[in-house]
């Protein structure tokens, strides 16, 4: 996410490093290289020129604080400024009413379909409300189809009318049947087209008028660049839409729509799409998007993750077994699947402050954890309990098993034996690493 942005704006803010202070001169070329970046980034000129011209304003007429070096308090002020570009601070869905109605609009193959899913998951296992999706685009078949196996995978009830070409009617009845159900939210999936057309646009119109939606969210592929941010302007003059939503954030995207279609529509963006599974939803935080985008990561973000799949009594009893030396495979594989849920590695790693540059080449897959998941497997569930018990017959038959060298093999069960004494050190110390004795 905005790799390109990030490495050329911190390219760019080198230039004052070990200057004794800001002048005319130093800062202008530095926010000429940062506006450079802005334009790689797909961000139209005159928001680009408008940026940066804050940035200098800003640069000039701040006292520089003497134990501040003038290129930290150049990324504080970059900082602050792409924060107000993108919003300033989060906002939040407006699901009150019931059933709250949520209206979600924006081109064919923008991620509508999928987003609509991922939002009734999140609202159903974060904020514990009863959703019901409803199939609104009746000209493609394979939109129903996939709405309906979406909503079977998270536990959400899809609402469809076969044979109907109403979408308005549709949408409607769904309402009607989720009020006499009692549930908290509608979600309404509704057709797209592969250009802005008045058909679509009456459609989506009628819709808003007629269900008077008490949140219409506009969702738009990031990766379109600066074409994103035209439609978004032209679906807001249409349908004053409330809020927007980006999908498709983890892909290689020059960020510029992400940068400026706050700017562009004064609409918020609420939410962001980083992934292809059901939870990889998450709430657009602009002081958070701005830290990545300056390499600082996003450690708030990652702790809250973090805290998502948090088991307390888990927690508490991989502690006890650790103390008693009794940490086994069983715990360290349930624990990887716990580190598996919060999303995919790239995007973790991402929010470590520092690890984006360590890891600029480097390729981080998903499946990094396959290989020890596959030695693991491949033991006996007494082996799985007892990692005492393996002598060399035992690790030929695991190596053999699972695909891997016993070099593969060993190398893992050091680290597995190194973790789990730095692990039962930690748990000692009350979660404090132990201190060295100097010499």
């Amino acid at each position: 996410m905005f790799e390109n942005l990030s490495s050329k704006i911190e390219k760019a803010l080198h230039t004052l490093r070990g200057k004794g202070s800001i002048t005319d001169i130093n800062v202008a070329e530095t926010v000429k290289e940062v506006r450079k970046a802005l334009l790689d980034a797909d961000v139209s000129y005159p928001i680009a020129k408008e940026f940066t011209d804050k940035v200098k304003a800003e640069a000039m007429g701040r006292n520089v604080i003497s134990s501040i070096e003038p290129g930290q308090m150049m990324v504080k002020i970059v900082h602050e400024e792409l924060t107000k570009l993108m919003g300033s601070e989060a906002v939040d869905i407006n699901i009150k009413g019931q059933p709250a109605v949520v209206l979600v609009a924006g081109l064919q193959g923008s991620g509508k379909t999928t987003f609509s899913a991922k939002l009734a998951n999140m609202l159903k296992t974060k904020k514990a409300k009863s959703v019901m999706l409803v199939a609104g685009d009746v000209y493609r078949p394979a939109a129903i189809s996939q709405l309906q196996t979406l909503g079977q995978q998270i536990g959400v009830p899809v609402y469809t009318e076969e044979g109907s070409k109403n979408p308005v009617q549709i949408a409607q009845n769904a309402v009607k049947e989720a009020r006499l159900k009692g549930l908290n939210v509608v979600i309404v999936d509704t057709a797209g087209r592969l250009a802005v057309d008045d058909e679509m646009m009456n459609e989506i119109a009628a819709l808003k008028r007629e269900l008077q939606p008490q949140e219409t969210l506009f969702v738009v592929d990031s990766m379109t660049g600066q074409d994103a941010v035209n439609t978004a302007k032209a679906f807001n003059d249409r349908i004053d839409y409330d809020g927007v939503v980006l999908t498709k954030l983890d892909g290689d995207t020059r960020g510029g729509a992400a940068l400026t279609i706050r700017y562009t529509v004064q609409k918020p963006i609420k939410f962001v799409g980083v992934g292809e599974k059901m939870d990889a939803l998450d709430v657009f935080h602009p002081d958070r998007m701005a830290n990545r985008i300056l390499g600082m990561g996003d450690v708030v973000s990652l702790v809250e993750r973090a805290q998502e799949q948090y088991d307390e009594m888990e927690a508490r009893k991989i502690q006890k077994k650790l103390m008693h030396n009794e940490y086994n495979f069983e715990d360290f594989l349930s624990q990887v699947a716990q580190i598996k849920k919060m999303g995919s590695m790239k995007d973790l790693v991402g929010m470590i402050p520092g690890m984006d540059k360590l890891t600029k080449n480097v390729e981080i897959s998903d499946d990094a954890f396959k290989p020890i998941e596959a030695m693991i497997g491949s033991m006996t569930p007494y082996e799985r309990q007892n990692p005492g018990c393996l002598n060399g017959s035992r690790k030929q038959r695991i190596a053999a098993g699972s695909g891997r060298t016993i070099q593969e093999l060993n190398r893992f069960l050091k680290q597995f034996d190194d973790t789990r004494k730095m692990m039962k050190m930690v748990s000692k110390n009350g979660g404090k690493l132990p201190m060295r004795k100097r010499r």
